[in-house]
């Protein structure tokens, strides 16, 4: 079933949408995420029938946590999709409120992940137990009962949230077992991401060029070795780019760096190599001495900050962000492309003083395509910087996702899709 063909009218559609966006002082900072889900949501309504929402916010594991709770966002909820929205404080004892929910109407669950039965994992046991097997089986069937309480607020369920299709949990890939296919489907928003990730992995039009940034390779070392045998040019860059100076016998002073990936970062340079990609790393970087106030995220004032060989930072300096001549090689790699998938920021850019790098990428990725490249961008890092940077409109597509994008770039099947498609 698609949404298109689906006629909502006298009917309560549950949708799980991703509302998990950044709260400030109890007011939403980016509503990226609200926005993308408006046309799922609209749909409904315009069709005569009754929306349920549910969200996650944060990771509280399976406990409440009020800073974490989703009736901070129901102002700009409301705003954005021009109907005051209803709030449920308890997402699995919402029976009373999706009863008296009329046609045209819209209702916010609480916080899914206040319950332990959405991530389906046992609390307060360590793996190790003897006990966690027998726990984890417990879990399970908590799980179906807390999806199957879900699933009875409403006559239709709809998935519209890319950013947790990689996850098995409830409100994913469980809930969908208690409606039939003819009464359960994609949002727009997820069917948007599904041909994103279609076009840049079937449809590949060369040069393709990847930019992985990132604090380390062990995140991202699956996806790496997947693009390998796909594009022509790798750039790795942001922290990840320290572990590879050190792999290549470089002092990187302070800067992050994986001491255990040495050898797995030697295995991608050489399997570039055998590949005949492009593997593009940077060779300067800007260090500083205590720069960032952490807490804050802002530049400590007077200090030292200076460009340096990425393989030759000072003891008590840290790589904060590529230095000029990697910008340019970066941007080289990137102008000529026809494809391009860009995921992590090139250095800490939420600090003025660090951001050139991502920015640097992000204006040589609209650049090549307003030259008719298709471009996907995904994480929520690399989100910030294309909107921080103003370019969202210069790319071709920015996805929702983070993990799931690149579960999915690996080749791996999405539970939250692959439960619709059963």
């Amino acid at each position: 079933m698609t949404i298109d063909s689906f006629n909502f009218a006298g009917k309560k559609a549950i949708v799980r949408v991703d509302f998990n966006v950044p709260v400030k002082e109890g007011k939403v900072t980016d509503n990226t995420r609200i926005m993308g889900a408006l046309p799922t949501l609209k749909k409904i309504l315009n069709d005569g029938g009754a929306v349920i929402m549910m969200s996650h916010m944060g990771k509280p594991k399976g406990q409440v946590d009020m800073k974490k709770s989703l009736s901070q966002i129901v102002p700009a909820v409301s705003e954005a999709l021009g109907v005051e929205v209803k709030f449920a404080a308890d997402c699995g004892n919402a029976s009373a409120e999706a009863a008296a929910l009329q046609m045209g109407e819209a209702l916010l669950l609480e916080n899914l992940r206040f319950y332990p039965e959405e991530e389906g994992k046992p609390v307060g046991i360590d793996k190790e137990d003897p006990a966690y097997d027998e726990a984890k089986k417990a879990m399970k069937a908590s799980q179906k009962e807390f999806a199957k309480k879900l699933a009875s607020y409403a006559d239709c369920y709809v998935m519209d949230a890319f950013g947790t299709a990689h996850r098995k949990h409830a409100s994913t890939a469980v809930i969908d077992e208690y409606f039939d296919k003819d009464s359960k489907m994609l949002g727009y928003l997820m069917e948007k991401e599904v041909k994103a990730v279609d076009a840049v992995l079937s449809d590949i039009k060369r040069p393709f060029t990847a930019i992985m940034g990132g604090s380390k390779v062990s995140s991202k070392i699956g996806i790496i070795e997947n693009l390998l045998g796909k594009v022509d040019n790798l750039i790795l860059c942001g922290g990840m780019t320290y572990t590879f100076a050190k792999a290549f016998g470089g002092e990187v002073g302070q800067s992050i760096c994986e001491e255990d990936k040495l050898q797995v970062a030697l295995d991608v340079v050489a399997k570039a190599k055998e590949n005949g990609v492009n593997l593009v790393l940077a060779t300067d970087a800007v260090a500083a001495k205590d720069a960032i106030d952490w807490d804050t995220m802002s530049f400590k004032a007077g200090a030292d900050v200076k460009v340096v060989p990425a393989q030759a930072i000072p003891a008590d300096y840290e790589g904060l962000d590529a230095g000029p001549e990697s910008r340019k090689a970066f941007a080289e790699a990137i102008k000529g492309a026809k494809t391009i998938l860009w995921n992590g920021p090139a250095g800490v850019f939420e600090v003025e003083e660090f951001t050139a790098g991502s920015r640097a990428i992000g204006e040589a990725v609209a650049e090549a395509t307003a030259n008719g490249a298709f471009s996907l961008i995904g994480g929520g890092d690399s989100v910030a910087c294309v909107n921080k940077f103003g370019l969202a409109d210069k790319v071709s597509y920015i996805s929702t996702g983070g993990g799931a994008l690149l579960e999915a770039i690996e080749g791996k099947e999405l539970p939250g899709v692959a439960a619709i498609k059963a």
